[in-house]
This record gives C-alpha cells, structure tokens and sequence, in this order.
C-alpha cells in the first residue's frame, strides 16, 4: 500500500469564508477524500503542527509527499524544507501543486527561482494531453477544461521538464507548462498547476484522477537501488601534472 502524506499550510480555509465553504475540511482534506476510494495509506500534516506536521517518523513513513502552499512558503522552517529535500533524494516522492511552484521545498529542487506570470481573472483553463502515453495521463481525455481558474502564464523559470505531460491554454491567450517531471537523486518529481484556493479544484474528478495517477507514478520502485548522500568531505583532487608541451 502506498504511504501518501498530504500538506497543506491551512491558511486561507481559516481565514476566508469563501474558501472555507468550499473546503470545509480544508485543501488538504478535501484532496484525502478524493484519493481514499483509491486505496492509499493517507494521513495529512499541516503548517502550524508541531515541526509542520513532518517528524522525522512521519517522513519515514511516507511514500509520496503531495504539497500546497501559497502565502506562508517563508514560515516553513529551512531545517524541515531539508529534511524533505533529503527524503526525496532518497525516494520519495514529490507532488507540488498550484502555487507550491514556488514553495522552499520546490525551488530547492529545481534549483532555479520558479517565478511565473499569474492574473486572478475566473477564467477558463483548458488542459491539454501532450504525452497521452504516460501514466500521468492514463484515462484522461485529449483535453478537459476547469471553467474558472487562476491563470498562470509562461515564462516558468524551472529546469527543463524531464517530462512534459499538461499544456494549459487560458481565454486571455496564455499558455503554461502545466504537468511536468523532474527526478531528483532516487526521488520523483510531479508538478501540476490547477488548484486556486477560491475554485473547487480539488472536487473535479479528472484532477483527482490525475492526482492519484501521480501518487503511482512517483511512489518509490522497490526495485530501485536508494541514493545515499556522501558523508563527510569530498576527497580532494589528486593533482595532475602539467603535460609537457607538444613539439612543433
């Protein structure tokens, strides 16, 4: 059975009626709901919980580590953001969702500032399949559509994706490399962009159905050897002497 552990910084549902009526459980619950007909291990840690709810036990005892954060990215602590960066060097794996692009966590990742342009407009999103056969985008149409969403416009400052799996196309002309892989060490990598606080995002079956098709994917292979990381110093250069020069 798969160990998915669900964060969110349970901000906005706290603070905003809006937001409060359509997660009532919270982002965090409400994603739990829609992937435990799937059968996980699920269990949910949030921002003000002791050391942000991921003890060293509960990191251990994850699999798939999904991620939303939005306006607290800096009060997550740098040595939790390390721990987590560890575990996925390690093999777990990494959901980040919406605007996690830009959580410590993600940008410690790809290494890169993760900035992207955005407008709040309740436009529609049309998500397009780019690379039907992965099993990111197993039982997904060719496209499907979010009819109010955030929108998120290139450019996205993040490593190329090793994967491009979701193209989004907005009613102001935007497009967004929208599902996208990276590993890291032993760990997998899935970002995925919907996911406002102020839409039901996490209530549409499709993203659901995409969610939980990339908690498999990134579920660490038990096949696979783990990465270890050195310990101590790097063993200095040997030192190489200067080659004579050729003759003319």
């Amino acid at each position: 059975m798969i160990r998915v552990t669900i964060w969110n910084e349970y901000s906005h549902e706290l603070r905003k009626e809006k937001v409060a009526r359509i997660y009532p459980k919270g982002i965090h619950g409400a994603i739990a709901d829609g992937l435990a007909p799937d059968g996980y291990s699920l269990r949910t840690a949030t921002l003000n919980e002791p050391e942000h709810g991921l003890t060293d036990e509960v990191l251990r005892d994850t699999d798939v580590l999904i991620w939303w954060g939005h306006t607290k990215h800096e009060d997550v602590d740098d040595a939790i953001v390390q721990k987590v960066c560890d575990r996925v060097l390690a093999g777990m794996g990494f959901i980040a969702l919406h605007s996690s692009h830009y959580s410590k966590v993600f940008r410690k990742l790809m290494g890169t500032s993760c900035t992207l342009s955005w407008r709040v407009a309740d436009e529609k999103e049309r998500l397009w399949v780019v690379n039907p056969a992965h099993p990111i985008a197993r039982g997904v149409d060719r496209f499907f559509e979010l009819e109010q969403e955030e929108m998120y416009g290139e450019f996205f400052d993040i490593p190329d994706p090793e994967e491009l799996i979701f193209v989004s196309w907005f009613q102001g002309g935007e497009v967004f490399r929208s599902g996208c892989t990276f590993r890291r060490g032993s760990g997998k990598i899935f970002y995925f962009r919907p996911g406002h606080e102020t839409y039901p995002t996490f209530h549409h079956p499709t993203v659901m159905q995409i969610i939980s098709n990339g908690v498999r994917w990134a579920a660490p292979d038990p096949e696979s050897v783990p990465y270890v990381r050195p310990e101590g110093p790097a063993p200095a250069l040997e030192q190489v002497p200067n080659p004579k020069p050729l003759k003319p």
